[in-house]
């Protein structure tokens, strides 16, 4: 049975860890793209966001697997910016993202505190109701994807004669089909990077369509120092409330993907331990990375695959993969690359992406019982998820109650996943 403490040699442990790197480098960098681009960000904030981004999904990932005291499952987890929590920051345009990482720091907090009690109620949980959730998600996100795909909101409310144009259409169209063709006719290391594959073959075409801007690489800085609390700190309750509701949902994650790791690469059950201490360093990276201007962070589905693929779950090759991500996020220049390509190109990708979660969720689903009470609870469920996310103004009149409560109740996630939840808990089973 393979051992999660095997010493590999650094001829292998090297490059399996820039595999892992590649495996959720895209989705690391998307999520603070997304973010600064919605709260108005300048080119040198977002340059600073995706630095943050990277330093922080390092450090978090070294927590996660060298493990202090009960903290950390010491399993290859690789930790990284969260797309979940996506829908529930950008209401929060207005109050910036002062409130939001403080929110997150709150919720990093409560996320432990599930981590240490975590056996009584991990049957609360069902696949029906995270999957509900998990598939929200990806429904609240598809139109971001395609927003971007036509090149992104600045266009779209600065320019938009030129919004989804021949140009970004096809960049974003590009990037598509590569990551669909090399995901679906590679295997191993290509097929687990086809989405970075993807945008770096859109990035060399829009070079010559002159769509790259090269002063934003030009006015990065080689070396950068993190910086703590660059945004403030701000109290907003309806952030809070929404966080604490995403802190619930990333730890199920966690468990998913801690008990996809282990089954993958050591063909076992994980122990409470391994699961209490991935959630315990996942709630930490989160309040960690709030201080350091990062966005939530949760465990990689597409490592515990990786990890299943190529049946190596040592964690010392997840220790280099932090390693590595904390170097990149200490040279912003190439925080400068990522930032001069045009949004249409992490559109294309984000379509694949989204729609994959959106995917995640229904397969969630599907492993429960899709019996007269539970269909009812998907179909209630969706109803007020969707519904209200499609028609806001149905709750426009509702009180604000000091949380924002009809924003809270426009987003999706929280009537989907609080209805799935009260109604699991609530209907017998029989």
């Amino acid at each position: 049975m393979a051992d999660s403490s095997e010493n590999l040699k650094l001829s292998k442990s090297i490059p399996l860890g820039i595999q892992h790197v590649l495996a959720m480098f895209a989705g690391n960098i998307t999520v603070p793209i997304i973010v600064a681009g919605v709260f108005g960000q300048t080119p040198e904030q977002k340059i600073f966001l995706i630095q943050m981004a990277l330093f922080v999904a390092g450090v978090a990932t070294i927590i996660q697997t060298v493990g202090f005291g009960r903290i950390g499952s010491k399993l290859p987890i690789i930790q990284g910016t969260s797309f979940g929590f996506i829908p529930v920051m950008l209401p929060f345009k207005a109050a910036g993202l002062g409130a939001v990482f403080t929110a997150a720091f709150i919720a990093g907090i409560f996320q432990m505190f599930l981590g240490y009690i975590l056996k009584p109620i991990r049957h609360m949980f069902p696949p029906l109701v995270t999957g509900i959730v998990v598939l929200m998600i990806g429904v609240s996100l598809l139109g971001v994807g395609f927003q971007y795909a036509g090149g992104g909101a600045w266009l779209l409310n600065n320019k938009p004669d030129i919004y989804a144009n021949g140009s970004h259409l096809f960049l974003a169209f590009t990037v598509l089909i590569v990551t669909v063709l090399v995901h679906q006719y590679t295997k191993g290391f290509l097929g687990s990077a086809s989405i970075l594959i993807g945008m770096a073959v859109g990035y060399v075409i829009a070079i010559p369509m002159g769509m790259i801007q090269f002063s934003k690489i030009a006015n990065a800085s080689w070396f950068a120092l993190p910086m703590p609390l660059q945004y403030g700190i701000d109290f907003v309750p309806g952030a809070i409330i929404l966080m604490l509701f995403m802190a619930v949902v990333t730890t199920i994650e966690t468990i998913g993907d801690i008990s996809a790791t282990t089954m993958g690469g050591a063909n076992r059950e994980a122990t409470d331990e391994e699961l209490s201490g991935g959630i315990l360093a996942d709630g930490l990276g989160t309040a960690f990375g709030s201080l350091f201007n990062a966005m939530p962070n949760t465990s990689y589905s597409q490592n515990a695959g990786l990890v299943a693929f190529t049946g190596v779950i040592s964690r010392h090759v997840g220790t280099i993969a932090g390693i590595i991500l904390v170097l990149f996020g200490l040279f912003p220049k190439l925080g400068g690359v990522i930032a001069a390509m045009p949004e249409s190109i992490l559109g294309g990708a984000a379509i694949v992406m989204f729609g994959l979660i959106t995917a995640a969720g229904i397969k969630l689903i599907s492993q429960s019982d899709l019996n007269k009470r539970n269909l009812l609870i998907l179909g209630l469920s969706l109803s007020f998820g969707i519904g209200l996310y499609l028609k806001p103004e149905f709750v426009s009149h509702f009180p604000d109650l000091g949380i924002k409560l009809p924003l809270l109740l426009t987003t999706g996630l929280i009537p989907a996943g609080l209805s799935a939840f009260i109604l699991n808990a609530i209907l017998p089973k029989e």
